[in-house]
């Protein structure tokens, strides 16, 4: 006997920008979900919407979508706006996707987590990475044994497309993203913490403004998209047009951290490199991995032999194609698969609000360090009834001492 098929769960989306392409993956009918609403403060935003989801409800108004009668939604904001949109929702017993980085102050993060303890409303980050297949074949060769124990994690960070994606709107004003360690680098934190499997409690960091700067022909671009004006041909960097009126964050940063299990990491980041990707190394017991190239067709070269010098790997592991038209390598399908999952289900992610927390605290206190010359910090752990709440998969007790799912 066939069993029914659970109704399609009511999505809304608040901010239909640049990353609502994931309403794509999201928008299923009769397989499982809907976006039936949306809510965007902005006419371009509203438009949009109204024109690629013509059967939800479009609206600026929060009241209302929140009224639209939705069982969980889909942050996509900008960064320094998650809490102000999310809090309410979490409040009001709606499930909720917040985009990465979860936040862009420490308090407003810990203030989600808060929120969605509270009132019991499923909380999840969208770390995507955490379903790339280069970070997740990392990491299953690592939970193999393929170099022992890890004591070290090193990455370097290439954003050959940093002058267009960083430089000409709000990503460029500390006060909107505190800095790009935090907005750009909280990602690759969370890869190196799940690496790990342990959280940064110390980091040192320096940085600078070292190129950008000195780009004197800038423009308010209120209104406009990063695809408006992206261009592989805006090159050299020092060649660049149209910067944001406000550049006073770094466009090239390192930071040093020491984790809680004692392995030392590093990342490194450049926003005017001629290529764009991410290189990680990471050294164990028992050898090392480095990944050649970041997408799909990559490779992770495996050493785990002794060598006289410099030697070609003793193991190659190629990264798999993702289906046809994925993006990310597939990731964000399969970030959207477990959130609705998670939704209808509740229990254990791959991704963790608290991990996204502790990614937004490191690349918080090394930002600190980098603008105070480099001095060390200290990164304060989330408080203990979090951490266990969230562990457990947002579980509550009862009275009578048994668990139940919230919602």
């Amino acid at each position: 006997m066939t069993e029914p098929s659970p109704r399609d769960l009511r999505i809304g989306i608040v901010g239909f920008g640049l990353r609502s392409i994931l309403w794509r993956d999201i928008h299923r009918p009769g397989r499982g979900a809907i976006v039936s609403a949306v809510l965007d403060v902005s006419e371009r935003g509203r438009a949009d919407a109204a024109t690629a989801l013509p059967d939800a409800v479009v609206t600026g108004d929060r009241d209302a979508f929140i009224a639209s009668g939705l069982d969980a939604a889909v942050v996509l904001t900008p960064d320094d706006s998650h809490r102000m949109a999310a809090e309410p929702l979490l409040d009001a017993g709606i499930a909720v996707f917040c985009e990465k980085p979860l936040a862009t102050t420490l308090a407003d993060a810990d203030a989600l987590l808060e929120a969605a303890y509270r009132g019991g409303a499923r909380l999840y980050v969208g770390h995507n990475m955490r379903h790339m297949p280069v970070v997740v074949l990392m990491r299953r060769l690592i939970q193999q044994g393929a170099i022992g124990d890890v004591r070290a994690i090193w990455c370097r960070h290439f954003v050959g497309n940093g002058g267009d994606y960083y430089f000409k709107d709000w990503h460029a004003d500390r006060r909107r993203t505190t800095g790009l360690l935090l907005q750009k680098g909280a990602h690759d934190l969370d890869v190196i913490h799940w690496l790990a499997g342990s959280r940064t409690t110390r980091v040192h960091a320096m940085g600078a403004l070292s190129v950008y700067g000195a780009v004197t022909e800038r423009r308010d671009r209120t209104g406009e998209r990063m695809p408006d004006w992206f261009d592989l041909d805006n090159w050299p960097p020092l060649a660049q047009t149209g910067l944001a009126p406000i550049i006073d964050v770094e466009d090239i940063s390192q930071m040093n951290m020491v984790l809680a299990s004692g392995v030392l990491a590093s990342y490194q980041q450049c926003h005017f490199t001629p290529d764009y990707w991410r290189s990680y190394t990471v050294i164990g017991t028992e050898g090392r991995l480095e990944n050649v190239g970041d997408e799909s067709g990559a490779r992770v070269h495996v050493w785990n032999r002794r060598h006289g010098g410099f030697a070609e790997p003793d193991e190659v592991h190629v990264v798999p194609e993702p289906p046809a038209g994925a993006l990310h390598g597939g990731a964000d399908r399969l970030l959207v698969d477990e959130f609705l999952r998670f939704v209808r289900q509740g229990g254990m992610t791959e991704t963790s609000p608290v991990a996204a927390r502790d990614a937004v605290a490191a690349a918080i206190a090394a930002t600190e360090s980098l603008r105070a010359g480099g001095s060390p910090r200290d990164v304060p752990p989330v408080r203990t009834e979090l951490a266990a709440y969230f562990a457990d998969g947002q579980a509550r007790p009862t009275a009578a001492g048994a668990w139940l799912r919230s919602r």
